[in-house]
């Protein structure tokens, strides 16, 4: 198949015509899905089975199942949860790391009509009884890789069932494996391979919950984002079109499949293509194109600094050696991708910007370097970007109290406008499990008495051609000297320094000074150290003054997500107190143009310069 990418010219600009028809055919896909429909997740994989059963699903190390043999491995989990209880409308929690087991008791879930509530296997205690308690999930099928994080006084005293899954590669201790109320792996062995009968999954639209997929929570606890059978198939097939992906493509998946940029973005897409799924457990940066090479992938995710660290590894000789031919994912800026392209050869990348809940999102399909998409036409699309004051953290609004629109160059919020026909699920907004949390995140009155938006979080800019760029999130700019501050454009500045191996920038707020002043925690690569002179060369040549961290931070490790998005909560919290930090800590010297240790005489001269 062909997808609809396109080469740009010299300029880096396609015509608005060229890409306004392309992104009709993705809004042409969306427009068929009903949230009436009785097709749902299992209908679509069972299809999938009946078009292709021996195409492979799924790679996992040395193994490989076909459709046919993952779809009977599904079904022995799905009549096994039958006879424990398991019906329509049920919630289940699922805790398990990348493995086809992970994949198996999903969609067995989704025969059952039942709704599969992810769980981040990266948390624990108190954060891990909030996302429990937001799902209302009653039972919890965990991987025997997860089962530690239930020991834990938070939960102590919930009547929650847990249904194991064991793990021959990482079992756990027998003491850990008696908090489990039955191995559901047992069970699924010595039940049926043949279909569920459908009537056990009667009355379930396409519009009811199949997940429940958690947002990044790189501030707070993170919340539970309703995912509709019809919007999650929504995606796989406006995706596919988009990469032009078919059968005989193979996804590699490394980020965790409990969020939605491998469950949505990659999986949907490779199974609404009947193409496979190339399964690994973690990201690693030293296999990841071995493994590239050995299921001759041709397709990838991305997110975060993923791309960054590949870059960072020695190059080899094989570096274009491989069969990658396309990458969809987001935080790609213009000096990365232009790195990527030029060692590892040409390929179609597709940089988005949207999130789990997201009602309206961009993408680049013109391979327009750093941008994240383009809204060649506003009138056709329910996107747009509002004037937001950062310093009142508020939308500014004209005489009629409405919303202000932003002009190419401006930075404003990114808004997608909901409608209200409850049958059309492109555009609709699904919300959370809470119902406070979902209209916290509404905006209502925005251009007329009575309309609804979704508030995203997120400031974009957009140019004269409509390309759009991300700016940051709401929380993460912060004011200096009268002036925003980006902390992604400002990282981008650091991220092909030599041995700097991530930047993440954030502001942090001293007694007595008006605004936030800039800071960078800097993480190096193994064997280097910081430059603190070439740190403010690189600063000063490539920033405004007010954007120049102000301070810096050599941090051993980055705190991140497991999603590789950068957290900052902690590194804002604990500023430049050393009672706090314990990481050697630097302050700008503008006289001695670098960087100095930190003292309290060289932050007054800092602040004072």
């Amino acid at each position: 198949m062909t997808g609809v990418q396109a080469s740009t010219t010299p300029t880096g600009t396609v015509p608005r015509d060229v890409t306004q028809r392309r992104l009709d055919q993705r809004s042409a896909i969306a427009a068929k899905f009903r949230a009436s429909s009785t097709f749902t997740l299992a209908d679509l994989l069972e299809s999938k089975v009946r078009e292709g059963p021996a195409r492979v699903l799924l790679h996992y190390g040395a193994r490989t199942w076909r459709y046919a043999e993952a779809n009977a491995e599904i079904n022995r989990y799905a009549h096994a949860m039958h006879a424990l209880g398991v019906r329509r409308g049920d919630v289940v929690a699922l805790a398990m790391e990348n493995r086809p087991e992970f994949v198996f008791t999903w969609f067995a879930l989704a025969k059952l009509g039942a709704v599969a509530a992810f769980l981040n296997t990266q948390i624990g205690g108190r954060a891990l009884a909030h996302a429990l308690k937001v799902t209302d999930a009653q039972r919890t099928i965990v991987g025997e890789e997860c089962l530690a994080a239930f020991d834990a006084p938070e939960l102590a005293g919930t009547q929650l069932a847990l249904w194991l899954v064991r793990d021959a590669e990482k079992p756990a201790a027998p003491a850990l494996r008696e908090l489990a109320t039955l191995d559901l792996g047992e069970r699924a062995a010595d039940a049926p391979v043949g279909d569920p009968d459908t009537a056990w999954r009667a009355g379930l639209a396409a519009g009811d919950p199949a997940l429940y997929v958690f947002t990044s929570g790189t501030t707070g606890l993170p919340k539970a984002a309703v995912i509709s059978h019809a919007r999650w198939m929504l995606t796989g097939e406006v995706m596919a079109v988009t990469l032009g992906v078919g059968s005989d493509d193979c996804f590699y998946t490394f980020l965790p499949l409990y969020h939605a940029a491998a469950s949505m973005s990659s999986s949907a897409t490779a199974i609404c293509s009947g193409a496979s799924i190339a399964l690994r457990r973690k990201f690693s940066r030293r296999e990841f194109w071995s493994d590239i090479r050995r299921y001759r992938a041709t397709v990838c995710q991305y997110v975060g600094e993923i791309c960054r660290y590949l870059l960072a590894e020695p190059p080899c000789p094989d570096d274009r050696e491989h069969t990658l031919r396309r990458m969809l994912g987001a935080g790609l800026g213009a000096e990365s991708w232009a790195r990527w392209t030029e060692r590892f050869g040409q390929m179609d990348i597709y940089e988005g910007w949207g999130a789990t809940e997201a009602n309206a999102n961009t993408i680049n399909i013109d391979n327009r370097a750093g941008s994240c998409g383009r809204v060649p036409y506003w009138e056709k699309t329910n996107l747009r970007i509002v004037r937001y004051d950062v310093e009142s953290d508020s939308h500014p609004r004209d005489a009629q109290g409405h919303l202000i629109l932003c002009r190419p160059g401006e930075t404003g919020e990114a808004i997608g406008m909901i409608h209200d026909y409850p049958d059309i699920v492109a555009g609709r907004f699904e919300g959370y499990t809470s119902p406070e949390a979902t209209e916290r995140k509404i905006i209502r009155n925005a251009f007329a008495d009575g309309d609804a938006w979704w508030s995203s979080g997120d400031l974009l800019r957009y140019d004269d051609d409509g390309y759009c760029w991300f700016v940051d999130r709401i929380g993460d700019t912060f004011r200096w000297k009268s002036e925003n501050v980006s902390t992604t454009e400002v990282a981008e500045v650091f991220a092909d320094m030599q041995g700097v191996e991530s930047v993440t920038v954030y502001g942090v707020q001293l007694p007595g000074v008006e605004g936030r002043a800039g800071m960078a925690a800097v993480v190096m690569h193994a064997g280097a150290d910081f430059d603190p002179a070439a740190f403010y060369r690189r600063a000063a040549a490539n920033l405004p003054r007010y954007a120049a961290p102000l301070f810096v931070r050599v941090a051993p490790v980055a705190d991140m997500t497991s999603t590789f998005k950068l957290r900052k909560v902690d590194l804002q919290r604990q500023g430049i107190d050393p009672a706090q930090c314990r990481d050697p800590l630097y302050v700008r010297d503008d006289a001695a143009r670098t960087y100095v240790p930190l003292t309290a005489d060289g932050v007054a001269r800092a602040l004072a310069g």
